[in-house]
């Protein structure tokens, strides 16, 4: 529990980042917002055998990540941590999909191996998109931007609500294992019936402890209005971000880069 408690508390690390001065942290977060949406759409708009037409769009979250001046090693844990989803979707593609699409000498892979990579690599893509994204502009800058681009407010607020809500839970979670570990002895206390009643006691605490959180906030004006520190303006900046990109994503979604570029360098070398 100590180590999930650990992964989960180092997400709220992303905010953290989202604190700096760099160029893409004072882009107004609906031009973050936009552009990433249009990144993803395009990402999940591939034929399941498409993998070389994917890899260029790696450039959009390096450049970023290289602009914001984000560590690579946090965002890479964060990947790895939830990659095991993504992983056990596609596993089994290669046991149901055993249609040979091609050979690498004298193996012959099939399309359900072909399949898997392309889910591997789109869930690389787009959850480094995402991690990226709350690292440069907060958890509450993506809910204030999504309201602002015309999200109804009833879902951002219930989106960033539960953000916190999370929090809440696994505290709460982490409080009541350690203190089942502290009485327990000679396996006891460990069995079903116990953990019946700790689910139990656990989502008692947690409506308990956002009761009073909720109240905390009205008794600090909360409004459900998303407010920010900082002061953000859609400008020429925000515009030329958003416009390049998305001209870049559609030209990579209609035009395989890899295989111009694999075809040019093999002309050149004949």
């Amino acid at each position: 529990m100590s180590r999930i408690e650990t992964a989960f508390f180092e997400i709220g690390s992303l905010d953290t980042l989202a604190g700096g001065d760099t160029f893409v942290h004072r882009l107004d977060p609906r031009a973050k917002v936009v552009t990433t949406l249009i990144f993803i759409c395009c990402v999940v708009s591939f034929q399941k055998y498409q993998l070389s037409a994917l890899l260029p769009f790696f450039i959009f979250p390096a450049v970023l990540l290289t602009t914001a001046q984000l560590p690579v090693g946090f965002l890479l844990k964060k990947l790895l941590f939830v990659a095991p989803f993504a992983f056990f979707i596609g596993v089994f593609n290669p046991f149901f999909d055993q249609t040979i699409l091609f050979h690498v000498g004298p193996v012959g892979i099939s399309g359900g191996w072909v399949s898997f990579a392309s889910i591997m690599l789109r869930f690389c893509l787009t959850i480094s998109m995402a991690l990226i994204l709350i690292a440069t502009t907060s958890f509450n800058g993506v809910c204030m931007a999504l309201e602002k681009i015309g999200a109804p407010r009833v879902f951002t607020v219930q989106l960033l609500l539960l953000h916190r809500y999370l929090f809440v839970l696994v505290g709460e979670a982490s409080r009541l294992v350690k203190a089942r570990a502290l009485r327990s002895f000679n396996g006891r206390g460990t069995g079903m019936t116990v953990f019946g009643h700790i689910v139990g006691q656990l989502l008692l605490r947690t409506l308990d402890r956002a009761q009073r959180i909720h109240l905390a906030m009205q008794c600090r004006g909360f409004t459900g209005e998303i407010h920010q520190m900082r002061l953000f303006r859609f400008g020429w900046h925000e515009f030329f971000f958003t416009l390049a990109w998305s001209a870049v994503f559609l030209i990579l979604r209609f035009y395989n880069l890899s295989q111009l570029l694999g075809g040019f360098l093999l002309e050149f070398a004949q």
